[in-house]
């Protein structure tokens, strides 16, 4: 019906103009040490509400808030692109300001605003070489001096050694047993999984040094800057295997014919590379069996199919 049509759409107006609550901006003012002139919701996120706007002294920014988030969540975003930016591979949000973990709510993330151009006519080439950079910055070893998020889930980053034994503690097994106990899958896989574990050190391939990831590397979180070079957001960082980003890139992504023939010149790739994007698929497809269900489920069962 035209009426109910126009109805819904007005109801979409009034939250693609909805303002930012006024508790939230007097907080970020209070740690900003400034007013916010304006603001205007953004559409697109799934998890927090993003704003762009205009501080008192004319700077552009993003806003992320979130009232139902973990308090930690902002922080290790935070951290986390710092963490990105320190080799200057790739374009990286400067973080203005982020809201005290500790302090009672709203909690918030304030970064530098970087209007997406199109993407430049080398893209690809450019994306290949940068994140080559940034994987070859190496970190000191296997996870992080903190836990951090992947989405909403903790994400552990315990200290390793052995790639393999990162990949399986805390990476595959934390994932398998929140959807156990959700039962968002059958508990048979424990099983299942037992048996991939087990041959863990043989399929990962050969040793690497660690490299400095995204950690959730999808066409979502990769963006362009003011020139239409790569930028990108939302990471979940951690030293870790670098197939595991080039995996999730070609899982929920779309990287150009150039992108991989580019990082193999720039950071080549040891042998079986191909045979082993299936076995670090299976992380983000984990990931997503715990936030979505659906068909995910058959997605992790036919990769696992795969090496039993």
């Amino acid at each position: 019906m035209r009426g109910s049509s126009h109805l819904a759409r007005l109801r979409v107006q009034l939250v693609l103009t909805r303002i930012m609550l006024p508790d939230v901006q007097r907080k970020i003012e209070t740690v900003l040490g400034m007013g916010i002139a304006s603001t205007r919701r953004l559409t697109g996120g799934s998890i927090s509400e993003a704003y762009s706007a205009h501080l008192a002294d004319g700077r552009p920014v993003f806003i992320k808030t979130n009232p139902h988030a973990n308090p930690r969540m902002f922080t290790c975003e935070a951290q986390g692109l710092a963490w990105l930016a320190q080799p200057r591979a790739i374009t990286i949000p400067t973080v203005i300001a982020v809201s005290d973990e500790t302090s009672q709510g709203p909690h918030f993330l304030v970064l530098e605003w970087i209007a997406s151009a199109e993407r430049s006519v080398n893209f690809d080439e450019q994306l290949g070489e940068q994140l080559a950079t940034l994987h070859a910055s190496v970190p000191n070893t296997f996870g992080l001096e903190y836990d951090n998020f992947i989405a909403t889930l903790e994400q552990s980053n315990t200290p390793h050694e052995s790639w393999a034994d990162f990949y399986t503690t805390c990476r595959l097994e934390p994932q398998l047993q929140r959807a156990v106990d959700n039962a968002r899958v059958p508990r048979a896989w424990t099983n299942s999984f037992a048996s991939l574990f087990s041959r863990m050190e043989e399929l990962v391939g050969a040793p690497e040094s660690p490299a400095r990831l995204h950690g959730d590397l999808w066409s979502g979180n990769l963006h362009t800057d003011t020139q239409g070079n790569p930028c990108l957001i939302d990471p979940a960082v951690y030293g870790g295997h670098r197939e595991i980003d080039l995996a999730m890139l070609n899982l929920f992504g779309d990287p150009g014919p150039r992108f991989l023939s580019t990082y193999n010149e720039c950071y080549p790739l040891a042998p079986g590379a191909e045979e082993r994007v299936a076995l670090y698929q299976l992380y983000p497809l984990l990931v997503h069996v715990n936030l979505f269900g659906g068909h995910y489920v058959g997605s992790v069962e036919q990769t696992l199919k795969q090496y039993l």
